[in-house]
């Protein structure tokens, strides 16, 4: 690796202002100063040290979060934080998150920095699952309810498209708040299910993602990163 890169990918030094740093001699590779940004790194072996702090290349990162209400999953500041603003890590502006929920939405949220895990998750094709609770505006029951079970197993022309969803699995937990279970992530897809069923969704949160389950252990704004064998689950 350059190690121009090697700064940047273990500081908060750009390209730019890694190959400044390197000219004014705050770096050093195994002891000596080192001003070349085209020198190569052996990340196995060799020390290089940023004004006296040795650097380590950070691996790839694999999180999930219990997102709260009224963050924004977007890398754009808004009106609303950011999840990556409530993790505490380098290179935090780095990590992605793996489908995003609206900023009005709750529960399990999985971030990376692994662009083709995320593409296993978040594929259609991979027909990965993910469980979401709603809590509905009208309450739905007997015939009513039974019918909208069956219209979302059979697919759902949304507003404005053109296929249907894929088959879900819709399941009353009470007369206003279900269970639906799909494989896709199309834009806003739970609430315009429900739309589409002639109700409207009142709060939603995501309880999983795959076998991967929201442990009740953690708190809505807290993290953890996830274990070598649940990232071997996708």
């Amino acid at each position: 690796m350059r190690l121009d890169r090697f700064l940047s990918e273990t500081t908060p030094l750009t390209r730019s202002l890694a190959k400044r740093a390197l000219k004014n001699g705050e770096v050093t590779l195994n002891g000596e100063p080192v001003k070349q940004s085209a020198t190569r790194v052996d990340i196995e072996r060799d020390v290089v040290k940023f004004n006296g702090e040795t650097l380590t290349l950070v691996g790839l990162r694999y999180l999930m979060m219990h997102k709260p209400v009224d963050v924004e999953c977007t890398a754009r500041r808004g009106l609303y934080p950011r999840v990556i603003d409530m993790i505490d890590l380098p290179k935090v502006e780095r990590l992605q998150p793996v489908g995003r929920l609206d900023v009005d939405t709750t529960g399990l949220l999985l971030l990376t920095d692994d662009g083709q895990w995320s593409h296993r998750v978040t594929s259609p094709r991979h027909r990965c699952a993910k469980v979401y609770i709603a809590d509905l505006g009208e309450p739905m029951e007997g015939e009513a309810a039974q019918a909208a079970i069956n219209h979302v197993a059979e697919g759902i022309l949304l507003d404005g498209e053109e296929t249907p969803t894929q088959p879900a699995v819709l399941r009353f937990l009470a007369p206003r708040q279900a269970e639906l279970t799909i494989t896709e992530g199309r834009y806003h897809q739970v609430k315009r299910m429900f739309a589409a069923l002639g109700n409207h969704v009142n709060a939603l949160h995501r309880r999983s993602i795959g076998k991967l389950v929201l442990p009740d252990d953690l708190a809505p704004g807290e993290w953890r990163e996830l274990t070598a064998e649940e990232v071997a689950r996708f």
